[in-house]
């Protein structure tokens, strides 16, 4: 014999969760669903093929050196950097201001023909004040700078610290690569912007050309307090692909070092040849202040 099954009927809604459930679903349609960013034409081999498009390469840290005075009690290892500008083209964002100290950028890629394009990639502009000087209209997430522990064969582990410095001017600082072609003689984009009362800025690093840093330049450095063994010290330009290239896998460079650091000979064992990563990111920009 089977038992009747009696159907259990859910409690009514009230008229007012009735009216709340209403307005909440209404409110939710007419949110707008968030625009997805573009794909990177540069990637593709019919659309890279009407277009200069750029690529940045970042150079290995170079002049490190310790400094204990940046904050008491602690110590950190200082290096410069430079991201020269190798492609076919110049990597150029324009922003329009969006806040007190925030603009939203374009990426421009120029046509081949002539002419341009103009892409939104989520790049933000950052109105940043850098100590004892001004505040520079800088390229929010330019770089990131990185230290990741190095196991016994050199192989590349965890990361451990992350340095604070995020944020670049672009510019054309040193003519780093005359020969190439398209490469202007002279500067196109020249020394930071610093006028807090601008409603547009255009920021960029032309072909042959590199933004470069001074390891004595702040927070050009990672807290390394503590640390014992061997690491790899890591910067990466455009870590959020704020700038679209032809080539997103050649933006990290790394130095392997003994900490406590010595200069000279680090002592550490070679790493082995590295793979090719699976997927290029396609992350978007973000926020957070920065140098």
């Amino acid at each position: 014999m089977h038992r009747s099954q009696t159907t259990r009927r859910p409690p009514s809604l009230t008229l007012a969760a009735a009216v709340a459930l209403a307005a909440a679903a209404m409110s939710a349609a007419a949110q707008p669903a968030a625009a997805a960013r573009p794909a990177n034409p540069c990637l593709d081999a019919t659309a890279r093929a009407q277009l200069l498009c750029p690529d940045l390469v970042m150079r290995k840290p170079f002049g490190l050196q310790l400094d204990p005075l940046v904050n008491p009690g602690r110590l950190v290892l200082r290096a410069g950097n430079s991201i020269d500008s190798v492609g076919l083209g110049p990597a150029e964002l324009h922003g329009v201001r969006s806040g007190r100290y925030l603009m939203r950028a374009r990426q421009r890629i120029y046509r081949r023909g002539g002419g341009r394009i103009g892409i939104d990639t989520r790049a933000r502009l950052f109105f940043k004040l850098v100590p004892g000087q001004s505040r520079y209209w800088k390229f929010l997430h330019a770089a990131r700078f990185d230290l990741f522990r190095v196991d016994s064969s050199g192989r590349i582990g965890t990361r451990v610290r992350r340095g604070p410095k995020v944020s670049y001017c672009l510019r054309d600082l040193s003519h780093t690569g005359r020969r190439r072609p398209r490469s202007p003689a002279r500067r196109v984009y020249p020394a930071c912007n610093t006028r807090s009362g601008t409603r547009r800025v255009t920021l960029g690093t032309s072909v042959g050309w590199s933004d470069v840093y001074p390891p004595t330049y702040p927070e050009q450095w990672i807290d390394v307090t503590g640390l014992r063994g061997c690491f790899s010290y890591r910067h990466t330009a455009d870590p959020l692909n704020g700038i679209y290239e032809s080539n997103e896998l050649n933006n990290s460079a790394s130095v392997t070092v003994r900490l406590p650091y010595r200069d000279g000979r680090q002592r550490c064992p070679s790493p082995p040849e590295p793979a090719p990563p699976a997927t290029v990111p396609q992350t978007g920009g973000g926020t957070t202040p920065g140098y």
